[in-house]
């Protein structure tokens, strides 16, 4: 009788462990998706927080109180600020945003929905650092990291009166898996890596200015 209990008890635990051995990967699995959306939902929380900065700026000085835009003049630097307001969020500490991985700030004319109106839109990308224009010169604070491609809708030009427009801000970025779980994608995938597109915007309406 005592042989037989010890066999049973053995069985038992033995399927115990095969039982452990066959859960144990589909727990650390779980385990590994939910770090990485957590990961990914502080990137997209940044993002958010950086595009609201980069809108608010734009509507606070809206024109740049500019009356002549002869020459493409802009004295404010109106959507270097801008991007300069959202920089300071994507590089504040605690974010984990990767400035190389983001494809472009866009700088639209925008309508009532939040949608782009027509082709009025700026596009600035990523340099490197300190390799755009400095928004405050003798300041001592550093260069923005991102460059000017594209002009379409020149700050001097926005109207803030009677019937103000409205500037949406956009930022393109591409999230990189960043725990384990990559390299687990990456090989079911034949070694190609996934990213994430993650676009965030947001849209103000332009202050009256003196």
């Amino acid at each position: 009788m005592t042989k037989r209990h010890v066999s049973v008890k053995s069985k038992e635990a033995g399927q115990g462990l095969v039982e452990f051995a066959l859960v144990l990967p589909i727990f650390l699995l779980l385990l590994l998706i939910m770090f990485e959306f957590g990961f990914a939902y502080n990137h997209n929380l940044t993002l958010g927080l950086a595009s609201r900065e980069g809108a608010r700026t734009g509507a606070a000085l809206a024109n740049g109180g500019v009356v002549s835009c002869a020459g493409g003049n802009d004295p404010m630097q109106v959507d270097a600020n801008i991007v300069a307001g959202l920089q300071r969020i994507l590089k504040s500490p605690g974010s984990d945003v990767v400035m190389s991985d983001i494809s472009s700030v866009r700088i639209f004319k925008a309508d009532a929905t939040g949608a782009q109106i027509g082709s009025f839109v700026n596009v600035w990308a990523y340099a490197g650092v300190g390799s755009g224009p400095d928004v405050d010169p003798g300041a001592g604070v550093e260069k923005i990291d991102f460059t000017q491609s594209s002009v379409a809708w020149p700050a001097c030009s926005r109207l803030n009166g009677g019937s103000p427009d409205s500037i949406g801000v956009q930022i393109r970025y591409t999230y990189r898996l960043v725990t384990p779980l990559a390299g687990i994608v990456s090989f079911l995938r034949g070694n190609q890596p996934i990213t994430i597109a993650m676009n965030d915007q947001t849209v103000m309406v332009l202050n009256p200015t003196s």
